[in-house]
């Protein structure tokens, strides 16, 4: 018996390094663009290369210069801005309601707040656009900020809602017995330990509508042009080397959003 368990030992540790290997060259597939993308945009102004014959901050300097580039870059901040603030606000109630109660409707309820997670981008984007050209409310900040807010409420509420039902509710209740109303309750008891899965959510609400394409593609206006609509018009019409600069700064934010929901799920298994 001990020669067999010696030979299936190195065969199994070596099913593991093949599993990693391989884990790893698809790892290093999918990230092989971004990283591509980072020298290239240290690289010159005049030319699109990778590697860079030469290396210059001048790809930054003419982003950040550029009316043609900071306006989109602004509008698309503002805009992911107010949507997570009302996306969160309208996600936080409705995730307690949903986890604590059993109500009438509420499976039809959940299922229309998700549904933009299966129903695809451009199906959606062209029934918003539809409503919203009824509505008056294409090629407008108010309407790029509706349309954002019902596409990422459903993810801020699956993450609020999974650190909700990690609470205690007898915590909640123990606070009503000694005569706590209810925002009370929510205030003092709730929200002190849910904060890390609420920031996690607005988070990734930000991250999502600051990226969003498609939809803000379809309801885009002279004036409401987000900043990637402004990199897919410049892709489609011109290929421009500040394209990597802006690709590169994205990268940055989406990395640095991951690292501190990585930083607000540690905390909340240490709370836990």
């Amino acid at each position: 018996m001990a020669g067999i368990t010696e030979i299936r030992d190195p065969r199994k540790r070596a099913a593991q390094w093949m599993g990693t290997g391989l884990a790893c060259l698809v790892y290093l597939f999918l990230l092989a663009p971004s990283l591509i993308v980072i020298p290239v945009s240290f690289g010159s102004k005049y030319e699109l290369k990778f590697p860079p014959t030469e290396y210059s901050l001048d790809l930054y300097r003419i982003f950040f210069s550029s009316d043609s580039w900071t306006q989109p870059l602004f509008l698309s901040f503002r805009v992911a801005v107010v949507t997570t603030i009302i996306a969160t606000t309208i996600a936080i109630p409705t995730a307690y309601a949903v986890v604590r109660y059993e109500f009438f409707g509420k499976k039809l309820l959940i299922g229309l707040i998700t549904s933009p997670l299966v129903i695809p981008s451009v199906v959606f984007a062209l029934g918003i656009y539809l409503y919203f050209s009824y509505m008056r409310l294409t090629g407008t900040t108010a309407g790029l900020i509706i349309a954002h807010t019902m596409f990422v409420l459903p993810y801020a509420l699956v993450i609020i809602s999974a650190g909700l039902q990690k609470l205690d509710p007898n915590l909640e209740f123990g606070a009503m017995l000694m005569g706590a109303g209810r925002f009370q309750m929510m205030m003092t008891v709730v929200l002190p330990q849910l904060y890390p899965s609420i920031a996690a959510g607005a988070l990734f609400a930000f991250l999502i509508s600051f990226d969003e394409v498609v939809i803000s593609w379809f309801l885009a206006g002279p004036t409401t042009t987000t900043l990637s609509v402004k990199m897919f018009s410049a892709i489609q019409w011109e290929i421009s080397p500040v394209i990597a600069a802006v690709s590169t700064l994205l990268t940055v934010i989406s990395l640095a959003v991951c690292l501190v929901n990585v930083g607000l799920q540690k905390k909340t298994e240490t709370q836990n």
